[in-house]
């Protein structure tokens, strides 16, 4: 009676050899770090760029170690955190100028046979261990303006419908819409039309003699819609991308009008993030232009490739899009038959019906990709007061990365080529996946977040771990000696589980996940009081020592298996309703109740079976 197979003392020391196993990275800090990549996943980065930071970090006086060119960026490890951001500062202005981004981060330092065996440390949230915070400003203006240009051309169409002869049609200061007439019955019909044709539109009549004007702009609460809807787009269009990068409990959440601030907690490629999140890349698919085509109707674009630019310097294209990037739903990595990379992608309904409308009528014709790419550059100005002031000046890159001959009419699935490396494929291929940008924008601020509750509360928090641990082995010692050290051995044994299964799913750990922990604890010794209680009556039932540690298992498992499943429901619900610090808690307090479970009831009977299984036992220390 009481004895456990063998089988089974081994199945428990292999689990709890590998919850050793994958729960010892938490032991190795990381190090503090400042890390260097490329705009773009074809510029290459190596030893000169590692080179040029380690002396630009030499001439400030800044110490550092563990300098190393990874995949596709530099890695220069730090003292101290403090150091980051003055080191960043000489970083870029060593550099100077904006091919590279330089982002702060966190090195890990866990040895490299344990990350062969998928071990890593646990994440911990932005209250424990800091992160990265961006500050994000999306540039209204620009979809405000792309809203009046498409405008332009509809307006243009409506009156030349309505027969309202106009001398011309232009935007103004990217926000109001003028159109000139010759006589006051044309600007009088061109009024009739665009107040039929544009409800949203407010109309005002101005200029006199043979230049009557037209004034058109947009009422200021459909100006907030559509910055709303860029913001609001931004936000959705970030949060995919920061899901793509794999980044654990990020915070992606909207500040004020028109900013956004994103929060990367723990140890992350920040720089790879900082790349993919700030940028505005997009497709534009346009025919190319007749050789009878008014210049005003055409555009010239160079190629994006080298090679390509160098023979033939670039191409005319249609100034009317067929498509852009806010079409793609889906877009994946492939190869074409040369082997070179290329994105396939997957249009929605109404982007395939206008690529199947513009190819059905020009097959024969060669169609062009344009490949999209806004930057912003800080520029000192003087304002009007005469002060200096820094502002984001915007540059829209347009290059052409293929110009293929339409075969046959295209619908929602086709394929783009004509990129640079896989590295690059994949990285369009991620940003149309995610959806694109509603408008550009750029960093206003980043810096380094300390733990936001202060390290007092962190000290506390841990504190309390050790305080309740400590609390709860002592009493279980004092109450029920021989049977409290098993139930202590099996306490240990549960802490270590529930860091190595948090540390193998990813999870964060945050301050309310440390008090998941607490309860924890208290939940995986209630399990063990029950059985000792009950064992305790079986002896007082007159049962011998043997009987009644087996009857106190045995009857006491429904009883554990109930209190354990109901706090499991509460804890899922917990978790999908709450969210930020709630589910931090509700998942470490789930997977505390599962690993509690194996060591209160495997754990505690393995040890009490060790300890008194086989033998004449006359009298229970209990």
């Amino acid at each position: 009676m009481n004895r456990f197979p063998l089988w089974k003392y081994i199945l428990i020391l292999i689990i709890v050899g590998l919850g050793l196993l994958y729960a010892s990275p938490n032991l190795y800090r990381p190090d503090p770090a400042v890390q260097i990549s490329g705009q773009s996943s074809a510029l290459k980065i190596d030893q000169n760029v590692l080179s040029e930071a380690q002396k630009s970090l030499d001439d400030a006086g800044i110490a550092y170690f563990g300098g190393e060119v990874q995949d596709k960026s530099v890695l220069l490890r730090l003292k101290s955190i403090e150091e980051q951001l003055p080191a960043k500062r000489a970083i870029q202005e060593a550099l100077g100028h904006s091919d590279y981004v330089v982002a702060l981060n966190l090195a890990p330092t866990t040895p490299e046979w344990l990350s062969n065996l998928g071990a890593s440390p646990m994440k911990l949230g932005l209250d424990l261990a800091g992160g990265v915070h961006f500050l994000m400003e999306v540039d209204t203006n620009s979809i405000v303006k792309t809203n009046m240009e498409g405008y332009v051309s509809d307006v243009k169409s409506k009156l030349r419908a309505a027969k309202a002869r106009y001398r011309s049609v232009e935007l103004e200061n990217d926000r109001e819409i003028v159109a000139r007439f010759r006589s006051d019955e044309l600007r009088t019909l061109g009024m009739r039309t665009l107040r039929s044709e544009f409800p949203t539109l407010q109309l005002t009549e101005t200029g006199g003699g043979s230049n009557l004007e037209i004034r058109a702009t947009l009422a200021d609460q459909e100006i907030k819609q559509l910055e709303d809807y860029a913001v609001t787009q931004n936000l959705t269009t970030l949060r995919n991308r920061v899901n793509e990068l794999g980044v654990a409990e990020p915070i992606v959440q909207r500040q004020g009008r028109n900013r956004i601030v994103v929060e990367l907690p723990g140890v992350q490629d920040t720089a790879e993030a900082k790349r993919i999140i700030g940028k505005t890349a997009n497709l534009e698919y346009r025919m190319e232009a007749r050789q009878d085509a008014l210049v005003t109707n055409k555009e010239y674009f160079e190629f994006r490739n080298e090679q390509e630019r160098a023979a033939y310097g670039g191409a005319w294209l249609e100034r009317k899009l067929i498509i852009s990037g806010e079409r793609v739903t889906d877009a994946r990595v492939g190869y074409d038959e040369s082997g070179f990379p290329q994105v396939n992608i997957t249009l929605d309904s109404r982007g395939g019906e206008l690529m199947h409308r513009a190819t059905w009528k020009n097959v024969g014709r060669r169609m062009g990709t344009l490949f999209v790419e806004s930057r912003f550059t800080p520029e000192t100005q003087v304002d009007a007061e005469g002060n200096e002031v820094t502002v984001q000046v915007r540059t829209d890159d347009k290059k052409i990365i293929s110009l293929a001959t339409v075969q046959s009419p295209l619908g929602r699935q086709f394929r783009t080529t004509g990129l640079g490396s896989p590295a690059e494929a994949q990285e369009l291929a991620l940003l149309l996946r995610s959806g694109a940008l509603a408008a550009p924008m750029y960093f206003v601020e980043e810096r380094v977040i300390g733990p936001s509750l202060g390290a007092d509360n962190i000290k506390v928090g841990v504190t309390s771990v050790q305080i309740g641990l400590a609390a709860v082995v002592l009493c279980m010692l004092i109450f029920y000696r021989v049977f409290g050290l098993a139930a202590n051995i099996a306490l240990a044994t549960n802490l270590i589980l529930l860091v190595a299964v948090m540390s193998i799913l990813g999870a964060t750990l945050t301050l309310p996940g440390i008090a998941g922990m607490v309860l924890t604890i208290g939940m995986a010794v209630d399990a063990n009081v029950l059985i000792f209680s009950r064992i305790r009556e079986e002896l007082r039932n007159g049962l011998p020592p043997q009987s009644a540690i087996n009857a106190g298992f045995d009857n006491a498992y429904s009883a554990i298996v109930d209190a354990n499943l109901t706090t499991l429901i509460v804890a899922v619900i917990l978790y999908a309703i709450g969210s930020g610090p709630v589910q931090g808690f509700a998942v470490t307090l789930s997977i505390g109740i599962l690993t509690s479970m194996f060591s209160a009831i495997m754990g505690t009977r393995a040890l009490i079976n060790l300890f008194y299984g086989g033998r004449r036992v006359q009298k229970l220390w209990i």
